[in-house]
């Protein structure tokens, strides 16, 4: 029989891995069975009952965390000269375009997202095969194909976030740190669970939200009561 260490033990005896909890008090609960040294992430997997393979049933789109995700995001504008000062200004941590797209060929990928703007897709578009598998590929539906460069790095930077239903039919995103006061932690992920209700599909048949898990970096998975944010 596998022996259960002591941290373990400790963890299991703080909540049943059997029971589902309200959003609130799962928020909570992460911040309480989290026992690492770092300021672990806290990220909500949400289970769809949709089929990806469909596209009328794709989930995918944005939302602006109202507390941020408490990690230093580090963006890339790819565009033309005239818009590299406002996208400086506006807090870009690497602005350019043919020396970084000769650096992404290289195998540079040290970033968390890419903006760019439409003028520039051809170029950007070449580099599909090697942003697509890191979901770093911009798309004019989560914002990051814009005229507007600075308002999009703003955004970026101050929490909003794109996530994309993956083929099992779950989002993954991260909602904050452990750090965050679990009222900031359960308002970023009510905005995120009401967004995704918001996107719904048409052609989604049945129980829509399915299972809604919040865990830390390093915790067990918590189950949250579905009713409890979606009545």
């Amino acid at each position: 029989m596998k022996r259960v260490s002591k941290k373990r033990k400790e963890v299991l005896s703080k909540f049943d891995l059997t029971k589902s909890y309200t959003l609130v008090d799962a928020c909570d609960l992460v911040k309480a069975i989290t026992t690492s040294k770092f300021d672990a992430s806290v990220d909500i997997c949400v289970r769809l009952g949709v089929d990806p393979r469909k596209a009328n049933q794709m989930v995918r789109g944005t939302v602006a965390l109202p507390h941020g995700t408490g990690k230093d995001i580090r963006v890339l504008v790819l565009c033309t000269p005239d818009k590299e000062a406002e996208a400086i200004a506006a807090g870009a941590d690497f602005v350019g375009l043919d020396d970084y797209i000769e650096k992404i060929k290289g195998g540079w990928t040290d970033i968390d997202v890419i903006i760019t703007m439409p003028a520039v897709m051809g170029k950007v578009g070449a580099l599909g095969r090697i942003l697509g598998p890191r979901g770093l590929m911009p798309n004019p539906k989560t914002g990051t194909v814009t005229m507007d460069v600075a308002k999009a790095v703003v955004e970026v930077k101050a929490g909003k976030i794109d996530f994309k239903v993956d083929k099992y039919g779950i989002i993954h995103s991260s909602v904050g740190k452990v750090s965050f006061e679990k009222e900031k932690l359960r308002e970023n992920a009510n905005e995120l669970i009401l967004t995704l209700i918001k996107l719904k599909p048409s052609a989604a048949k049945g129980t829509y939200i399915k299972s809604i898990y919040l865990s830390s970096t390093m915790s067990a998975g918590i189950q949250i009561d579905t009713k409890s944010v979606t009545a």
